[in-house]
Formats: structure tokens, sequence, C-alpha cells
């Protein structure tokens, strides 16, 4: 089963700006892609395996708060466009408006030819009340 089996949510690939702050140090990144649970964040210096640090993301209309923890590090192994240098991040804590936030980006960015697990879709859905605030998707 590969990663993307696994995972719970459906992930986007959305290049969103990271700060992340761990014991008064700030880090600078970029997620790769983002779930309403988690992220993938490409930065140079990579927090170890279970840090828990609070981050902000740079979201296109608005800056989304959360407490984080590393799930997965890789802090010494290659730095390609394969395992780009970076950590998968769980969401800890995370307002119900930056979730909602993330959910309704990651519906507008889906790809339609992409396999989408029904459940997951559906699940992705429920997080997001006004489903026509979402919009039309893009072509």
């Amino acid at each position: 089963m590969s990663d993307e089996e696994r995972r719970r949510d459906l992930r986007a690939k959305l290049k969103w700006r990271v700060l992340a702050k761990e014991k008064g140090a700030v880090i600078d990144g970029v997620t790769k892609d983002i779930s309403t649970s988690g992220a993938y964040v490409c930065c140079a210096k990579p927090l170890r395996l279970n840090d828990v640090f609070d981050m902000v993301i740079e979201a296109p209309n608005k800056r989304l708060k959360a407490k984080a923890e590393v799930v997965w590090s890789n802090i010494y192994g290659p730095d390609d466009e394969i395992n780009p240098r970076g950590m998968g991040v769980r969401f800890l804590k995370i307002s119900s408006e930056d979730r909602k936030a993330i959910a309704k980006e990651i519906l507008q960015h889906l790809e339609p030819d992409g396999e989408i697990d029904s459940k997951q879709l559906k699940a992705l859905k429920t997080l997001i009340i006004d489903q026509k605030a979402i919009g039309p998707k893009p072509a």
C-alpha cells in the first residue's frame, strides 16, 4: 500500500509559505502538499521526529495558525525533486475555520482526472457548510 493510499484525507499540491516556530527559532518553508489534517513542508532545516511546534501557513486569502507535530522528517536524506528536504506534519490543534479554509482550497485544486476516494471526498465536503462559497471548479 502506497503512502497516498494510507493517507486518511485528500491532499492538494498547494505551495503556501510556512513559518514554523519552535524553541524561539523560526523556520521558513513552503508546503509541497496539504490536507485538513497535515502537510509536507519543504524547508532547509526540518525539525526532528515528534517535535511539536507552532506554525503559520500563508494561504491565499488568510493566515492559518496551527500547532503541529513532526511525523516524518528528511533531515539527512537526499534533497532533490523526488525527496525534497522537509518534514511531514500532523495538525494537533487548528481552528475549525482554518480547517474549512484548507478544505475549500483542496476542493478547488483537486485534479479532475485523478482518482478520488468517494469517502475522502465526502468527508472533505462535510467540513464545508456553505458549498456555494466554493465557487466553480477551475477549468
